[in-house]
């Protein structure tokens, strides 16, 4: 998957932002936000690159998907399920669109989401038939600022060697 620091995005929106505490949306707003996961995050950086370089994936977007979706494990329960339980792991795959494959944490796990993943960010939120153009991608991802959000988070991520 290729993309670089180059790339144009506007981050969290504030429906994404207000959950996290911050009165403020957009790159800062992501870069604050992956700043509260990089401890947990740093406990799978090996896993991570691993699962990257497996799929030739860089290891920033994956850890971006992780910390949108799971904050590195903080808001999964004791045995990995978030999102009323349909959703597994630290990359959340959807057990209704998806079987299940490797432990919540694992490098199984990672290598699954991130073969979802590859199809492209916002088709892994919304799903394929409502991605659209580049600049409405996000229309219809969660608060329809998912690509945006994980892109900026990435571009953090990235920074700190991942």
């Amino acid at each position: 998957m290729a993309w670089g620091p180059g790339v144009d995005t506007t981050g969290a929106s504030s429906q994404t932002a207000r959950p996290e505490g911050l009165s403020y949306a957009g790159v800062r707003a992501s870069e604050t936000i992956a700043a509260k996961d990089l401890i947990r995050m740093n406990n799978y950086k090996g896993l991570i690159q691993r699962a990257g370089s497996n799929q030739c994936v860089d290891p920033a977007v994956i850890a971006g998907i992780i910390s949108r979706e799971s904050h590195a494990g903080a808001a999964l329960t004791a045995d990995g399920w978030g999102d009323g339980g349909n959703a597994f792991g630290l990359m959340q795959v959807d057990k209704r669109y998806h079987k299940l494959v490797g432990k919540w944490n694992s490098e199984a796990h990672l290598i699954q989401g991130t073969q979802i993943l590859v199809g492209g960010i916002s088709a892994y939120n919304a799903g394929p038939g409502n991605v659209r153009t580049y600049e409405k991608m996000d229309i219809g991802t969660t608060h329809n600022d998912y690509a945006n959000d994980v892109v900026a988070r990435a571009k953090f991520y990235q920074k700190k060697g991942f």
